[in-house]
């Protein structure tokens, strides 16, 4: 029993020793009272009932409208009375003629079995408000839960999303339990601070469930990614359309429709290269557009991206994924990259000897020591172009990764040098140390 409990218990032990408060008990028992209406029954001095109403304590509470009415305590405290002075007279005469012991030992048993009704009646209330509550919390959750799944969906780029869905990639929404189960949004620092917003929808029926990722940065669509939850692979997605089984068909189709929902100027000079081309082998070129298509069996990968001057700006593209025929991944990043410079002074060969020149000047540390003794070997050499940015990080410039092979595997596992080195001036960007993976 918690200490609170106990003092309570005193304080009922201690009122019904005292007539006027078992009169205040009786009184409140039968129907709530003001200070004045207990004054006018009682017929004693206002000091003496404050008196008595302050030694009360938990048994009697005062409610807002200065009535006083008794508490769960109080009411235990008048039925522990009521067993008392009710006992029959008979009862009451043989209980009067029990020995000084039986009749404490009977007082207290009485006492006893008032106390549990009592602690009964208010753990009872206890765990009823808890289930009251906690039903009402369950309830709060439901709604709340809805209304943020509403709220989500009065996002501006909800409508765009959808667009996109239905129009682009043609999925029957009608077909599925479409739910959309999150919206968030975040500024890139390393895109120079554009907002970036992704949707995730859930598409459920009775033959399968997929999971779509839409992404829009500065309020313009970047991204559609469909993975399938339940169902693969003989459940694909439901279309509006029957869709080509062809990639540069699909690609084409689908860049069209596109089109169709975008004011984008680079979408038309995409659209009429794909509507050109007449196979998909060897890289294919319309004005500043490239067409790549690559296929491995069902998988297909068509990127179309700007090109000048023979410099290929593989992040400034839009780009299609198909997996067993089916769209699984399309991005539009062309209009988010601006293009700095498209003049390669640096050759494949030149940046590789400037790349090993700045490698001989090159340490790390490892365990505490600097590590400068190693060895590069003349080949194998890495050597990719992809042009990258340099101060602003959304205008790209032309760029070599080369990667120098090492001997062996030198302290703190170091096994090569990659060294950047910008294609436009020859200047290195950046040099550090490769760590051999861990078996």
């Amino acid at each position: 029993m918690s200490g609170s409990e106990e003092e309570t218990y005193s304080i009922m032990f201690s009122s019904l020793r005292h007539p006027a408060r078992r009169k205040i008990l009786r009184m409140l028992s039968e129907r709530t009272l003001t200070f004045s209406n207990m004054l006018d029954e009682l017929a004693i001095p206002s000091s003496h009932l404050t008196y008595h109403l302050e030694n009360l304590g938990e048994l009697v509470i005062k409610e807002d409208d200065g009535k006083y009415k008794l508490s769960s305590f109080g009411n235990a405290s008048v039925a522990m009375m009521k067993s008392a002075e009710e006992v029959p007279d008979a009862q009451s005469n043989r209980f009067a003629a029990l020995p000084l012991r039986w009749k404490s030992l009977y007082a207290a048993f009485i006492i006893a079995i008032v106390l549990f009704s009592g602690f009964a009646y208010v753990q009872y209330a206890s765990l009823n408000s808890l289930s009251i509550d906690y039903g009402n919390l369950k309830a709060d959750y439901g709604n709340i839960k809805t209304l943020n799944k509403q709220l989500l969906s009065w996002s501006p780029s909800t409508n765009q999303a959808m667009t996109i869905i239905k129009d682009v990639i043609q999925i029957d929404v009608s077909k599925y339990q479409a739910t959309l189960e999150s919206n968030t949004a975040g500024i890139r620092t390393d895109f120079g601070g554009i907002i970036e917003e992704v949707f995730k929808y859930s598409l459920d029926n009775s033959q399968s469930s997929f999971e779509l990722t839409l992404r829009f940065r500065n309020g313009h669509f970047s991204m559609f990614q469909l993975n399938q939850l339940e169902g693969y692979p003989n459940y694909p997605p439901i279309y509006t359309q029957q869709q080509p089984t062809d990639a540069l068909q699909a690609a084409r189709a689908l860049i069209q429709r596109y089109k169709s929902v975008m004011n984008d100027t680079y979408i038309d000079e995409a659209a009429q290269l794909l509507a050109t081309a007449s196979d998909t082998s060897g890289d294919q070129t319309l004005g500043n557009t490239k067409l790549r298509i690559s296929t491995l069996g069902a998988d297909a990968e068509a990127r179309l991206m700007y090109t000048a001057n023979g410099t290929d700006f593989e992040a400034k593209s839009l780009y299609v994924s198909f997996q067993n025929q089916i769209v699984k991944i399309f991005s539009d990043d062309w209009f988010l990259f601006k293009v700095g410079s498209t003049q390669v002074n640096i050759s494949k060969d030149q940046a590789v000897l400037a790349a090993k020149n700045a490698a001989k000047a090159f340490s790390w540390s490892a365990n505490g020591t600097q590590v400068t003794n190693f060895q590069i070997m003349d080949n194998p050499v890495s050597v990719v172009f992809y042009p990258f940015s340099r101060t602003d990080p959304l205008t790209l410039y032309p760029y070599w990764y080369v990667t120098l092979y090492l001997d062996k595997t030198y302290p703190g596992g170091v096994s090569d040098i990659t060294v950047g080195v910008w294609a436009d001036t020859g200047n290195i960007e950046n040099i550090k140390a490769g760590v051999q993976p861990a078996p």
